[in-house]
This record gives structure tokens, sequence and C-alpha cells, in this order.
């Protein structure tokens, strides 16, 4: 099974680190989040990555000429300003049309269990299978009664309201929702498999984390330092 890893946005959000490097180069420890991304892919047994790139895209080519740890690695251009949806759109012609394939974000990590995931998206035959994720709340969470603080707990997982994290498995028929590459995967594409209930959500309740920010990367640093969440 291929697994697709969109690596072409700019990271306008992380730019202290992404006015030099594209953001799936950005290192947790002393390798790239993407490095960290598909050795977890691969301890699953999934080693042909489609690596979707537009954004200081050589410096993402020139890291994999030297380093062939991989399996298979097809890095594509697809385009410097594409949208999520358009860069998946723009790898249609490497799959074939009874094709069920990965597809991730180059800036988050996770220790979900892919074979569960593809297992429940095998079992509900839908189009789209999307990981809902509850993600760590930003602040100390705090119960009060009468001005009395009853609990404190400093950064618990948020115990309502689920995201996307970033992991899916989509079946070809994926293609036909997507027009061009102003589509945003996140909007029309999933808001119509949502309508016509061809979207469905596998709940992980485990580490998961992205890096939008500079906080962000200081966080992943950290928790590497100690143990890593997301070797299996």
């Amino acid at each position: 099974m291929k697994i697709v890893i969109l690596c072409g946005g700019k990271g306008t959000r992380l730019s202290e680190e992404t006015r030099k490097i594209p953001k799936p180069m950005v290192k947790i420890g002393k390798k790239p989040i993407l490095i960290h991304i598909m050795d977890y892919y691969k301890s699953f047994g999934f080693d042909n990555f489609i690596l979707a790139v537009g954004y200081k895209q050589n410096i993402i080519r020139d890291y994999f000429k030297k380093n062939r740890t991989f399996n298979s690695v097809k890095v594509v251009d697809t385009g410097q300003n594409t949208l999520t949806g358009g860069r998946v759109l723009r790898l249609k012609k490497y799959f074939n049309k009874e094709e069920t394939f990965l597809l991730t974000y180059g800036d988050g990590v996770t220790n979900l269990n892919l074979k569960n995931l593809i297992r429940f998206h095998k079992k509900n035959r839908k189009i789209a299978t999307m990981t809902a994720v509850k993600p760590p709340v930003r602040f100390g969470e705090l119960m009060i009664k009468k001005n009395i603080v009853k609990k404190f707990e400093e950064k618990p997982q948020s115990s309502s309201g689920w995201i996307n994290g970033g992991f899916f498995v989509l079946n070809y028929k994926i293609f036909k929702y997507i027009k061009n590459d102003l589509i945003m995967l996140e909007r029309e594409p999933l808001e119509k498999l949502v309508k016509i209930k061809q979207l469905v959500a596998y709940k992980h309740n485990g580490f998961w984390q992205c890096m939008d920010t500079l906080r962000d990367k200081i966080l992943l640093n950290k928790i590497f330092k100690k143990k890593i969440p997301w070797k299996n």
C-alpha cells in the first residue's frame, strides 16, 4: 500500500524555521520530522512513499538522493501554491482504479496503530477514513467551585471535541471529488463525502502531536528527549 505525504506547503506559522527549509525537514532530535513519520509507517511494513512537494522542494530531493533507507520514495512536484486537495489530485496517475492508499501531512506524529486503521477502513467500505484525535489543550485546566479550585490539571488532553488527526485511508474514488489545484482536501471534498455518508472517523485516544508552530517544535523535542511515543 502506497503512502502519500503532503510536503509542499510554506509552513508560515513556523517561519522561524521555514524561511530556510520546508516544514517537513524541520528536525526533531537529529532527524527531520518527515523521517520520523516515514520510519513509523515503515515499522508497520509500509515502505512505498510518494512525497507531494512544492515549497523549497530541492532540499527534500537532495536529502533523499543522499539517504536511501526506504524501499521506494517518489518525490513529485505538485506546485508552489497548490492546496492540499490539488496536491492529491496531481498524484492520480500513480494509482490504479481499484487502489486504496494512505495519506498524511508532513508535520504530525502519533502512536496510532496503522494496521487497525486500515482494518477499520476495509470493514466500513467507504471512500475515506479520517483519524480523529483529541489534541492536548494549550493551558492548564481548572475546575472551580465557589471560587475554590477543586482540580488543576496541567495541559491535560482535551476531554471533548474531536479534530482531524491527519492520518487517512483513501480509495481511488476520492479523485472524483477534487476539481483542481485550488481545492483544499479538508473543505469541499471531505464536506461532500460527509453529505453522501462516505467519510468515517477512526477515533484515536493515544498520542498525537502536530508541529504547526515553534512552540510545537520545542514541545516535540522535549518529548523526544524523554521517550519517543511515536516509535513502534
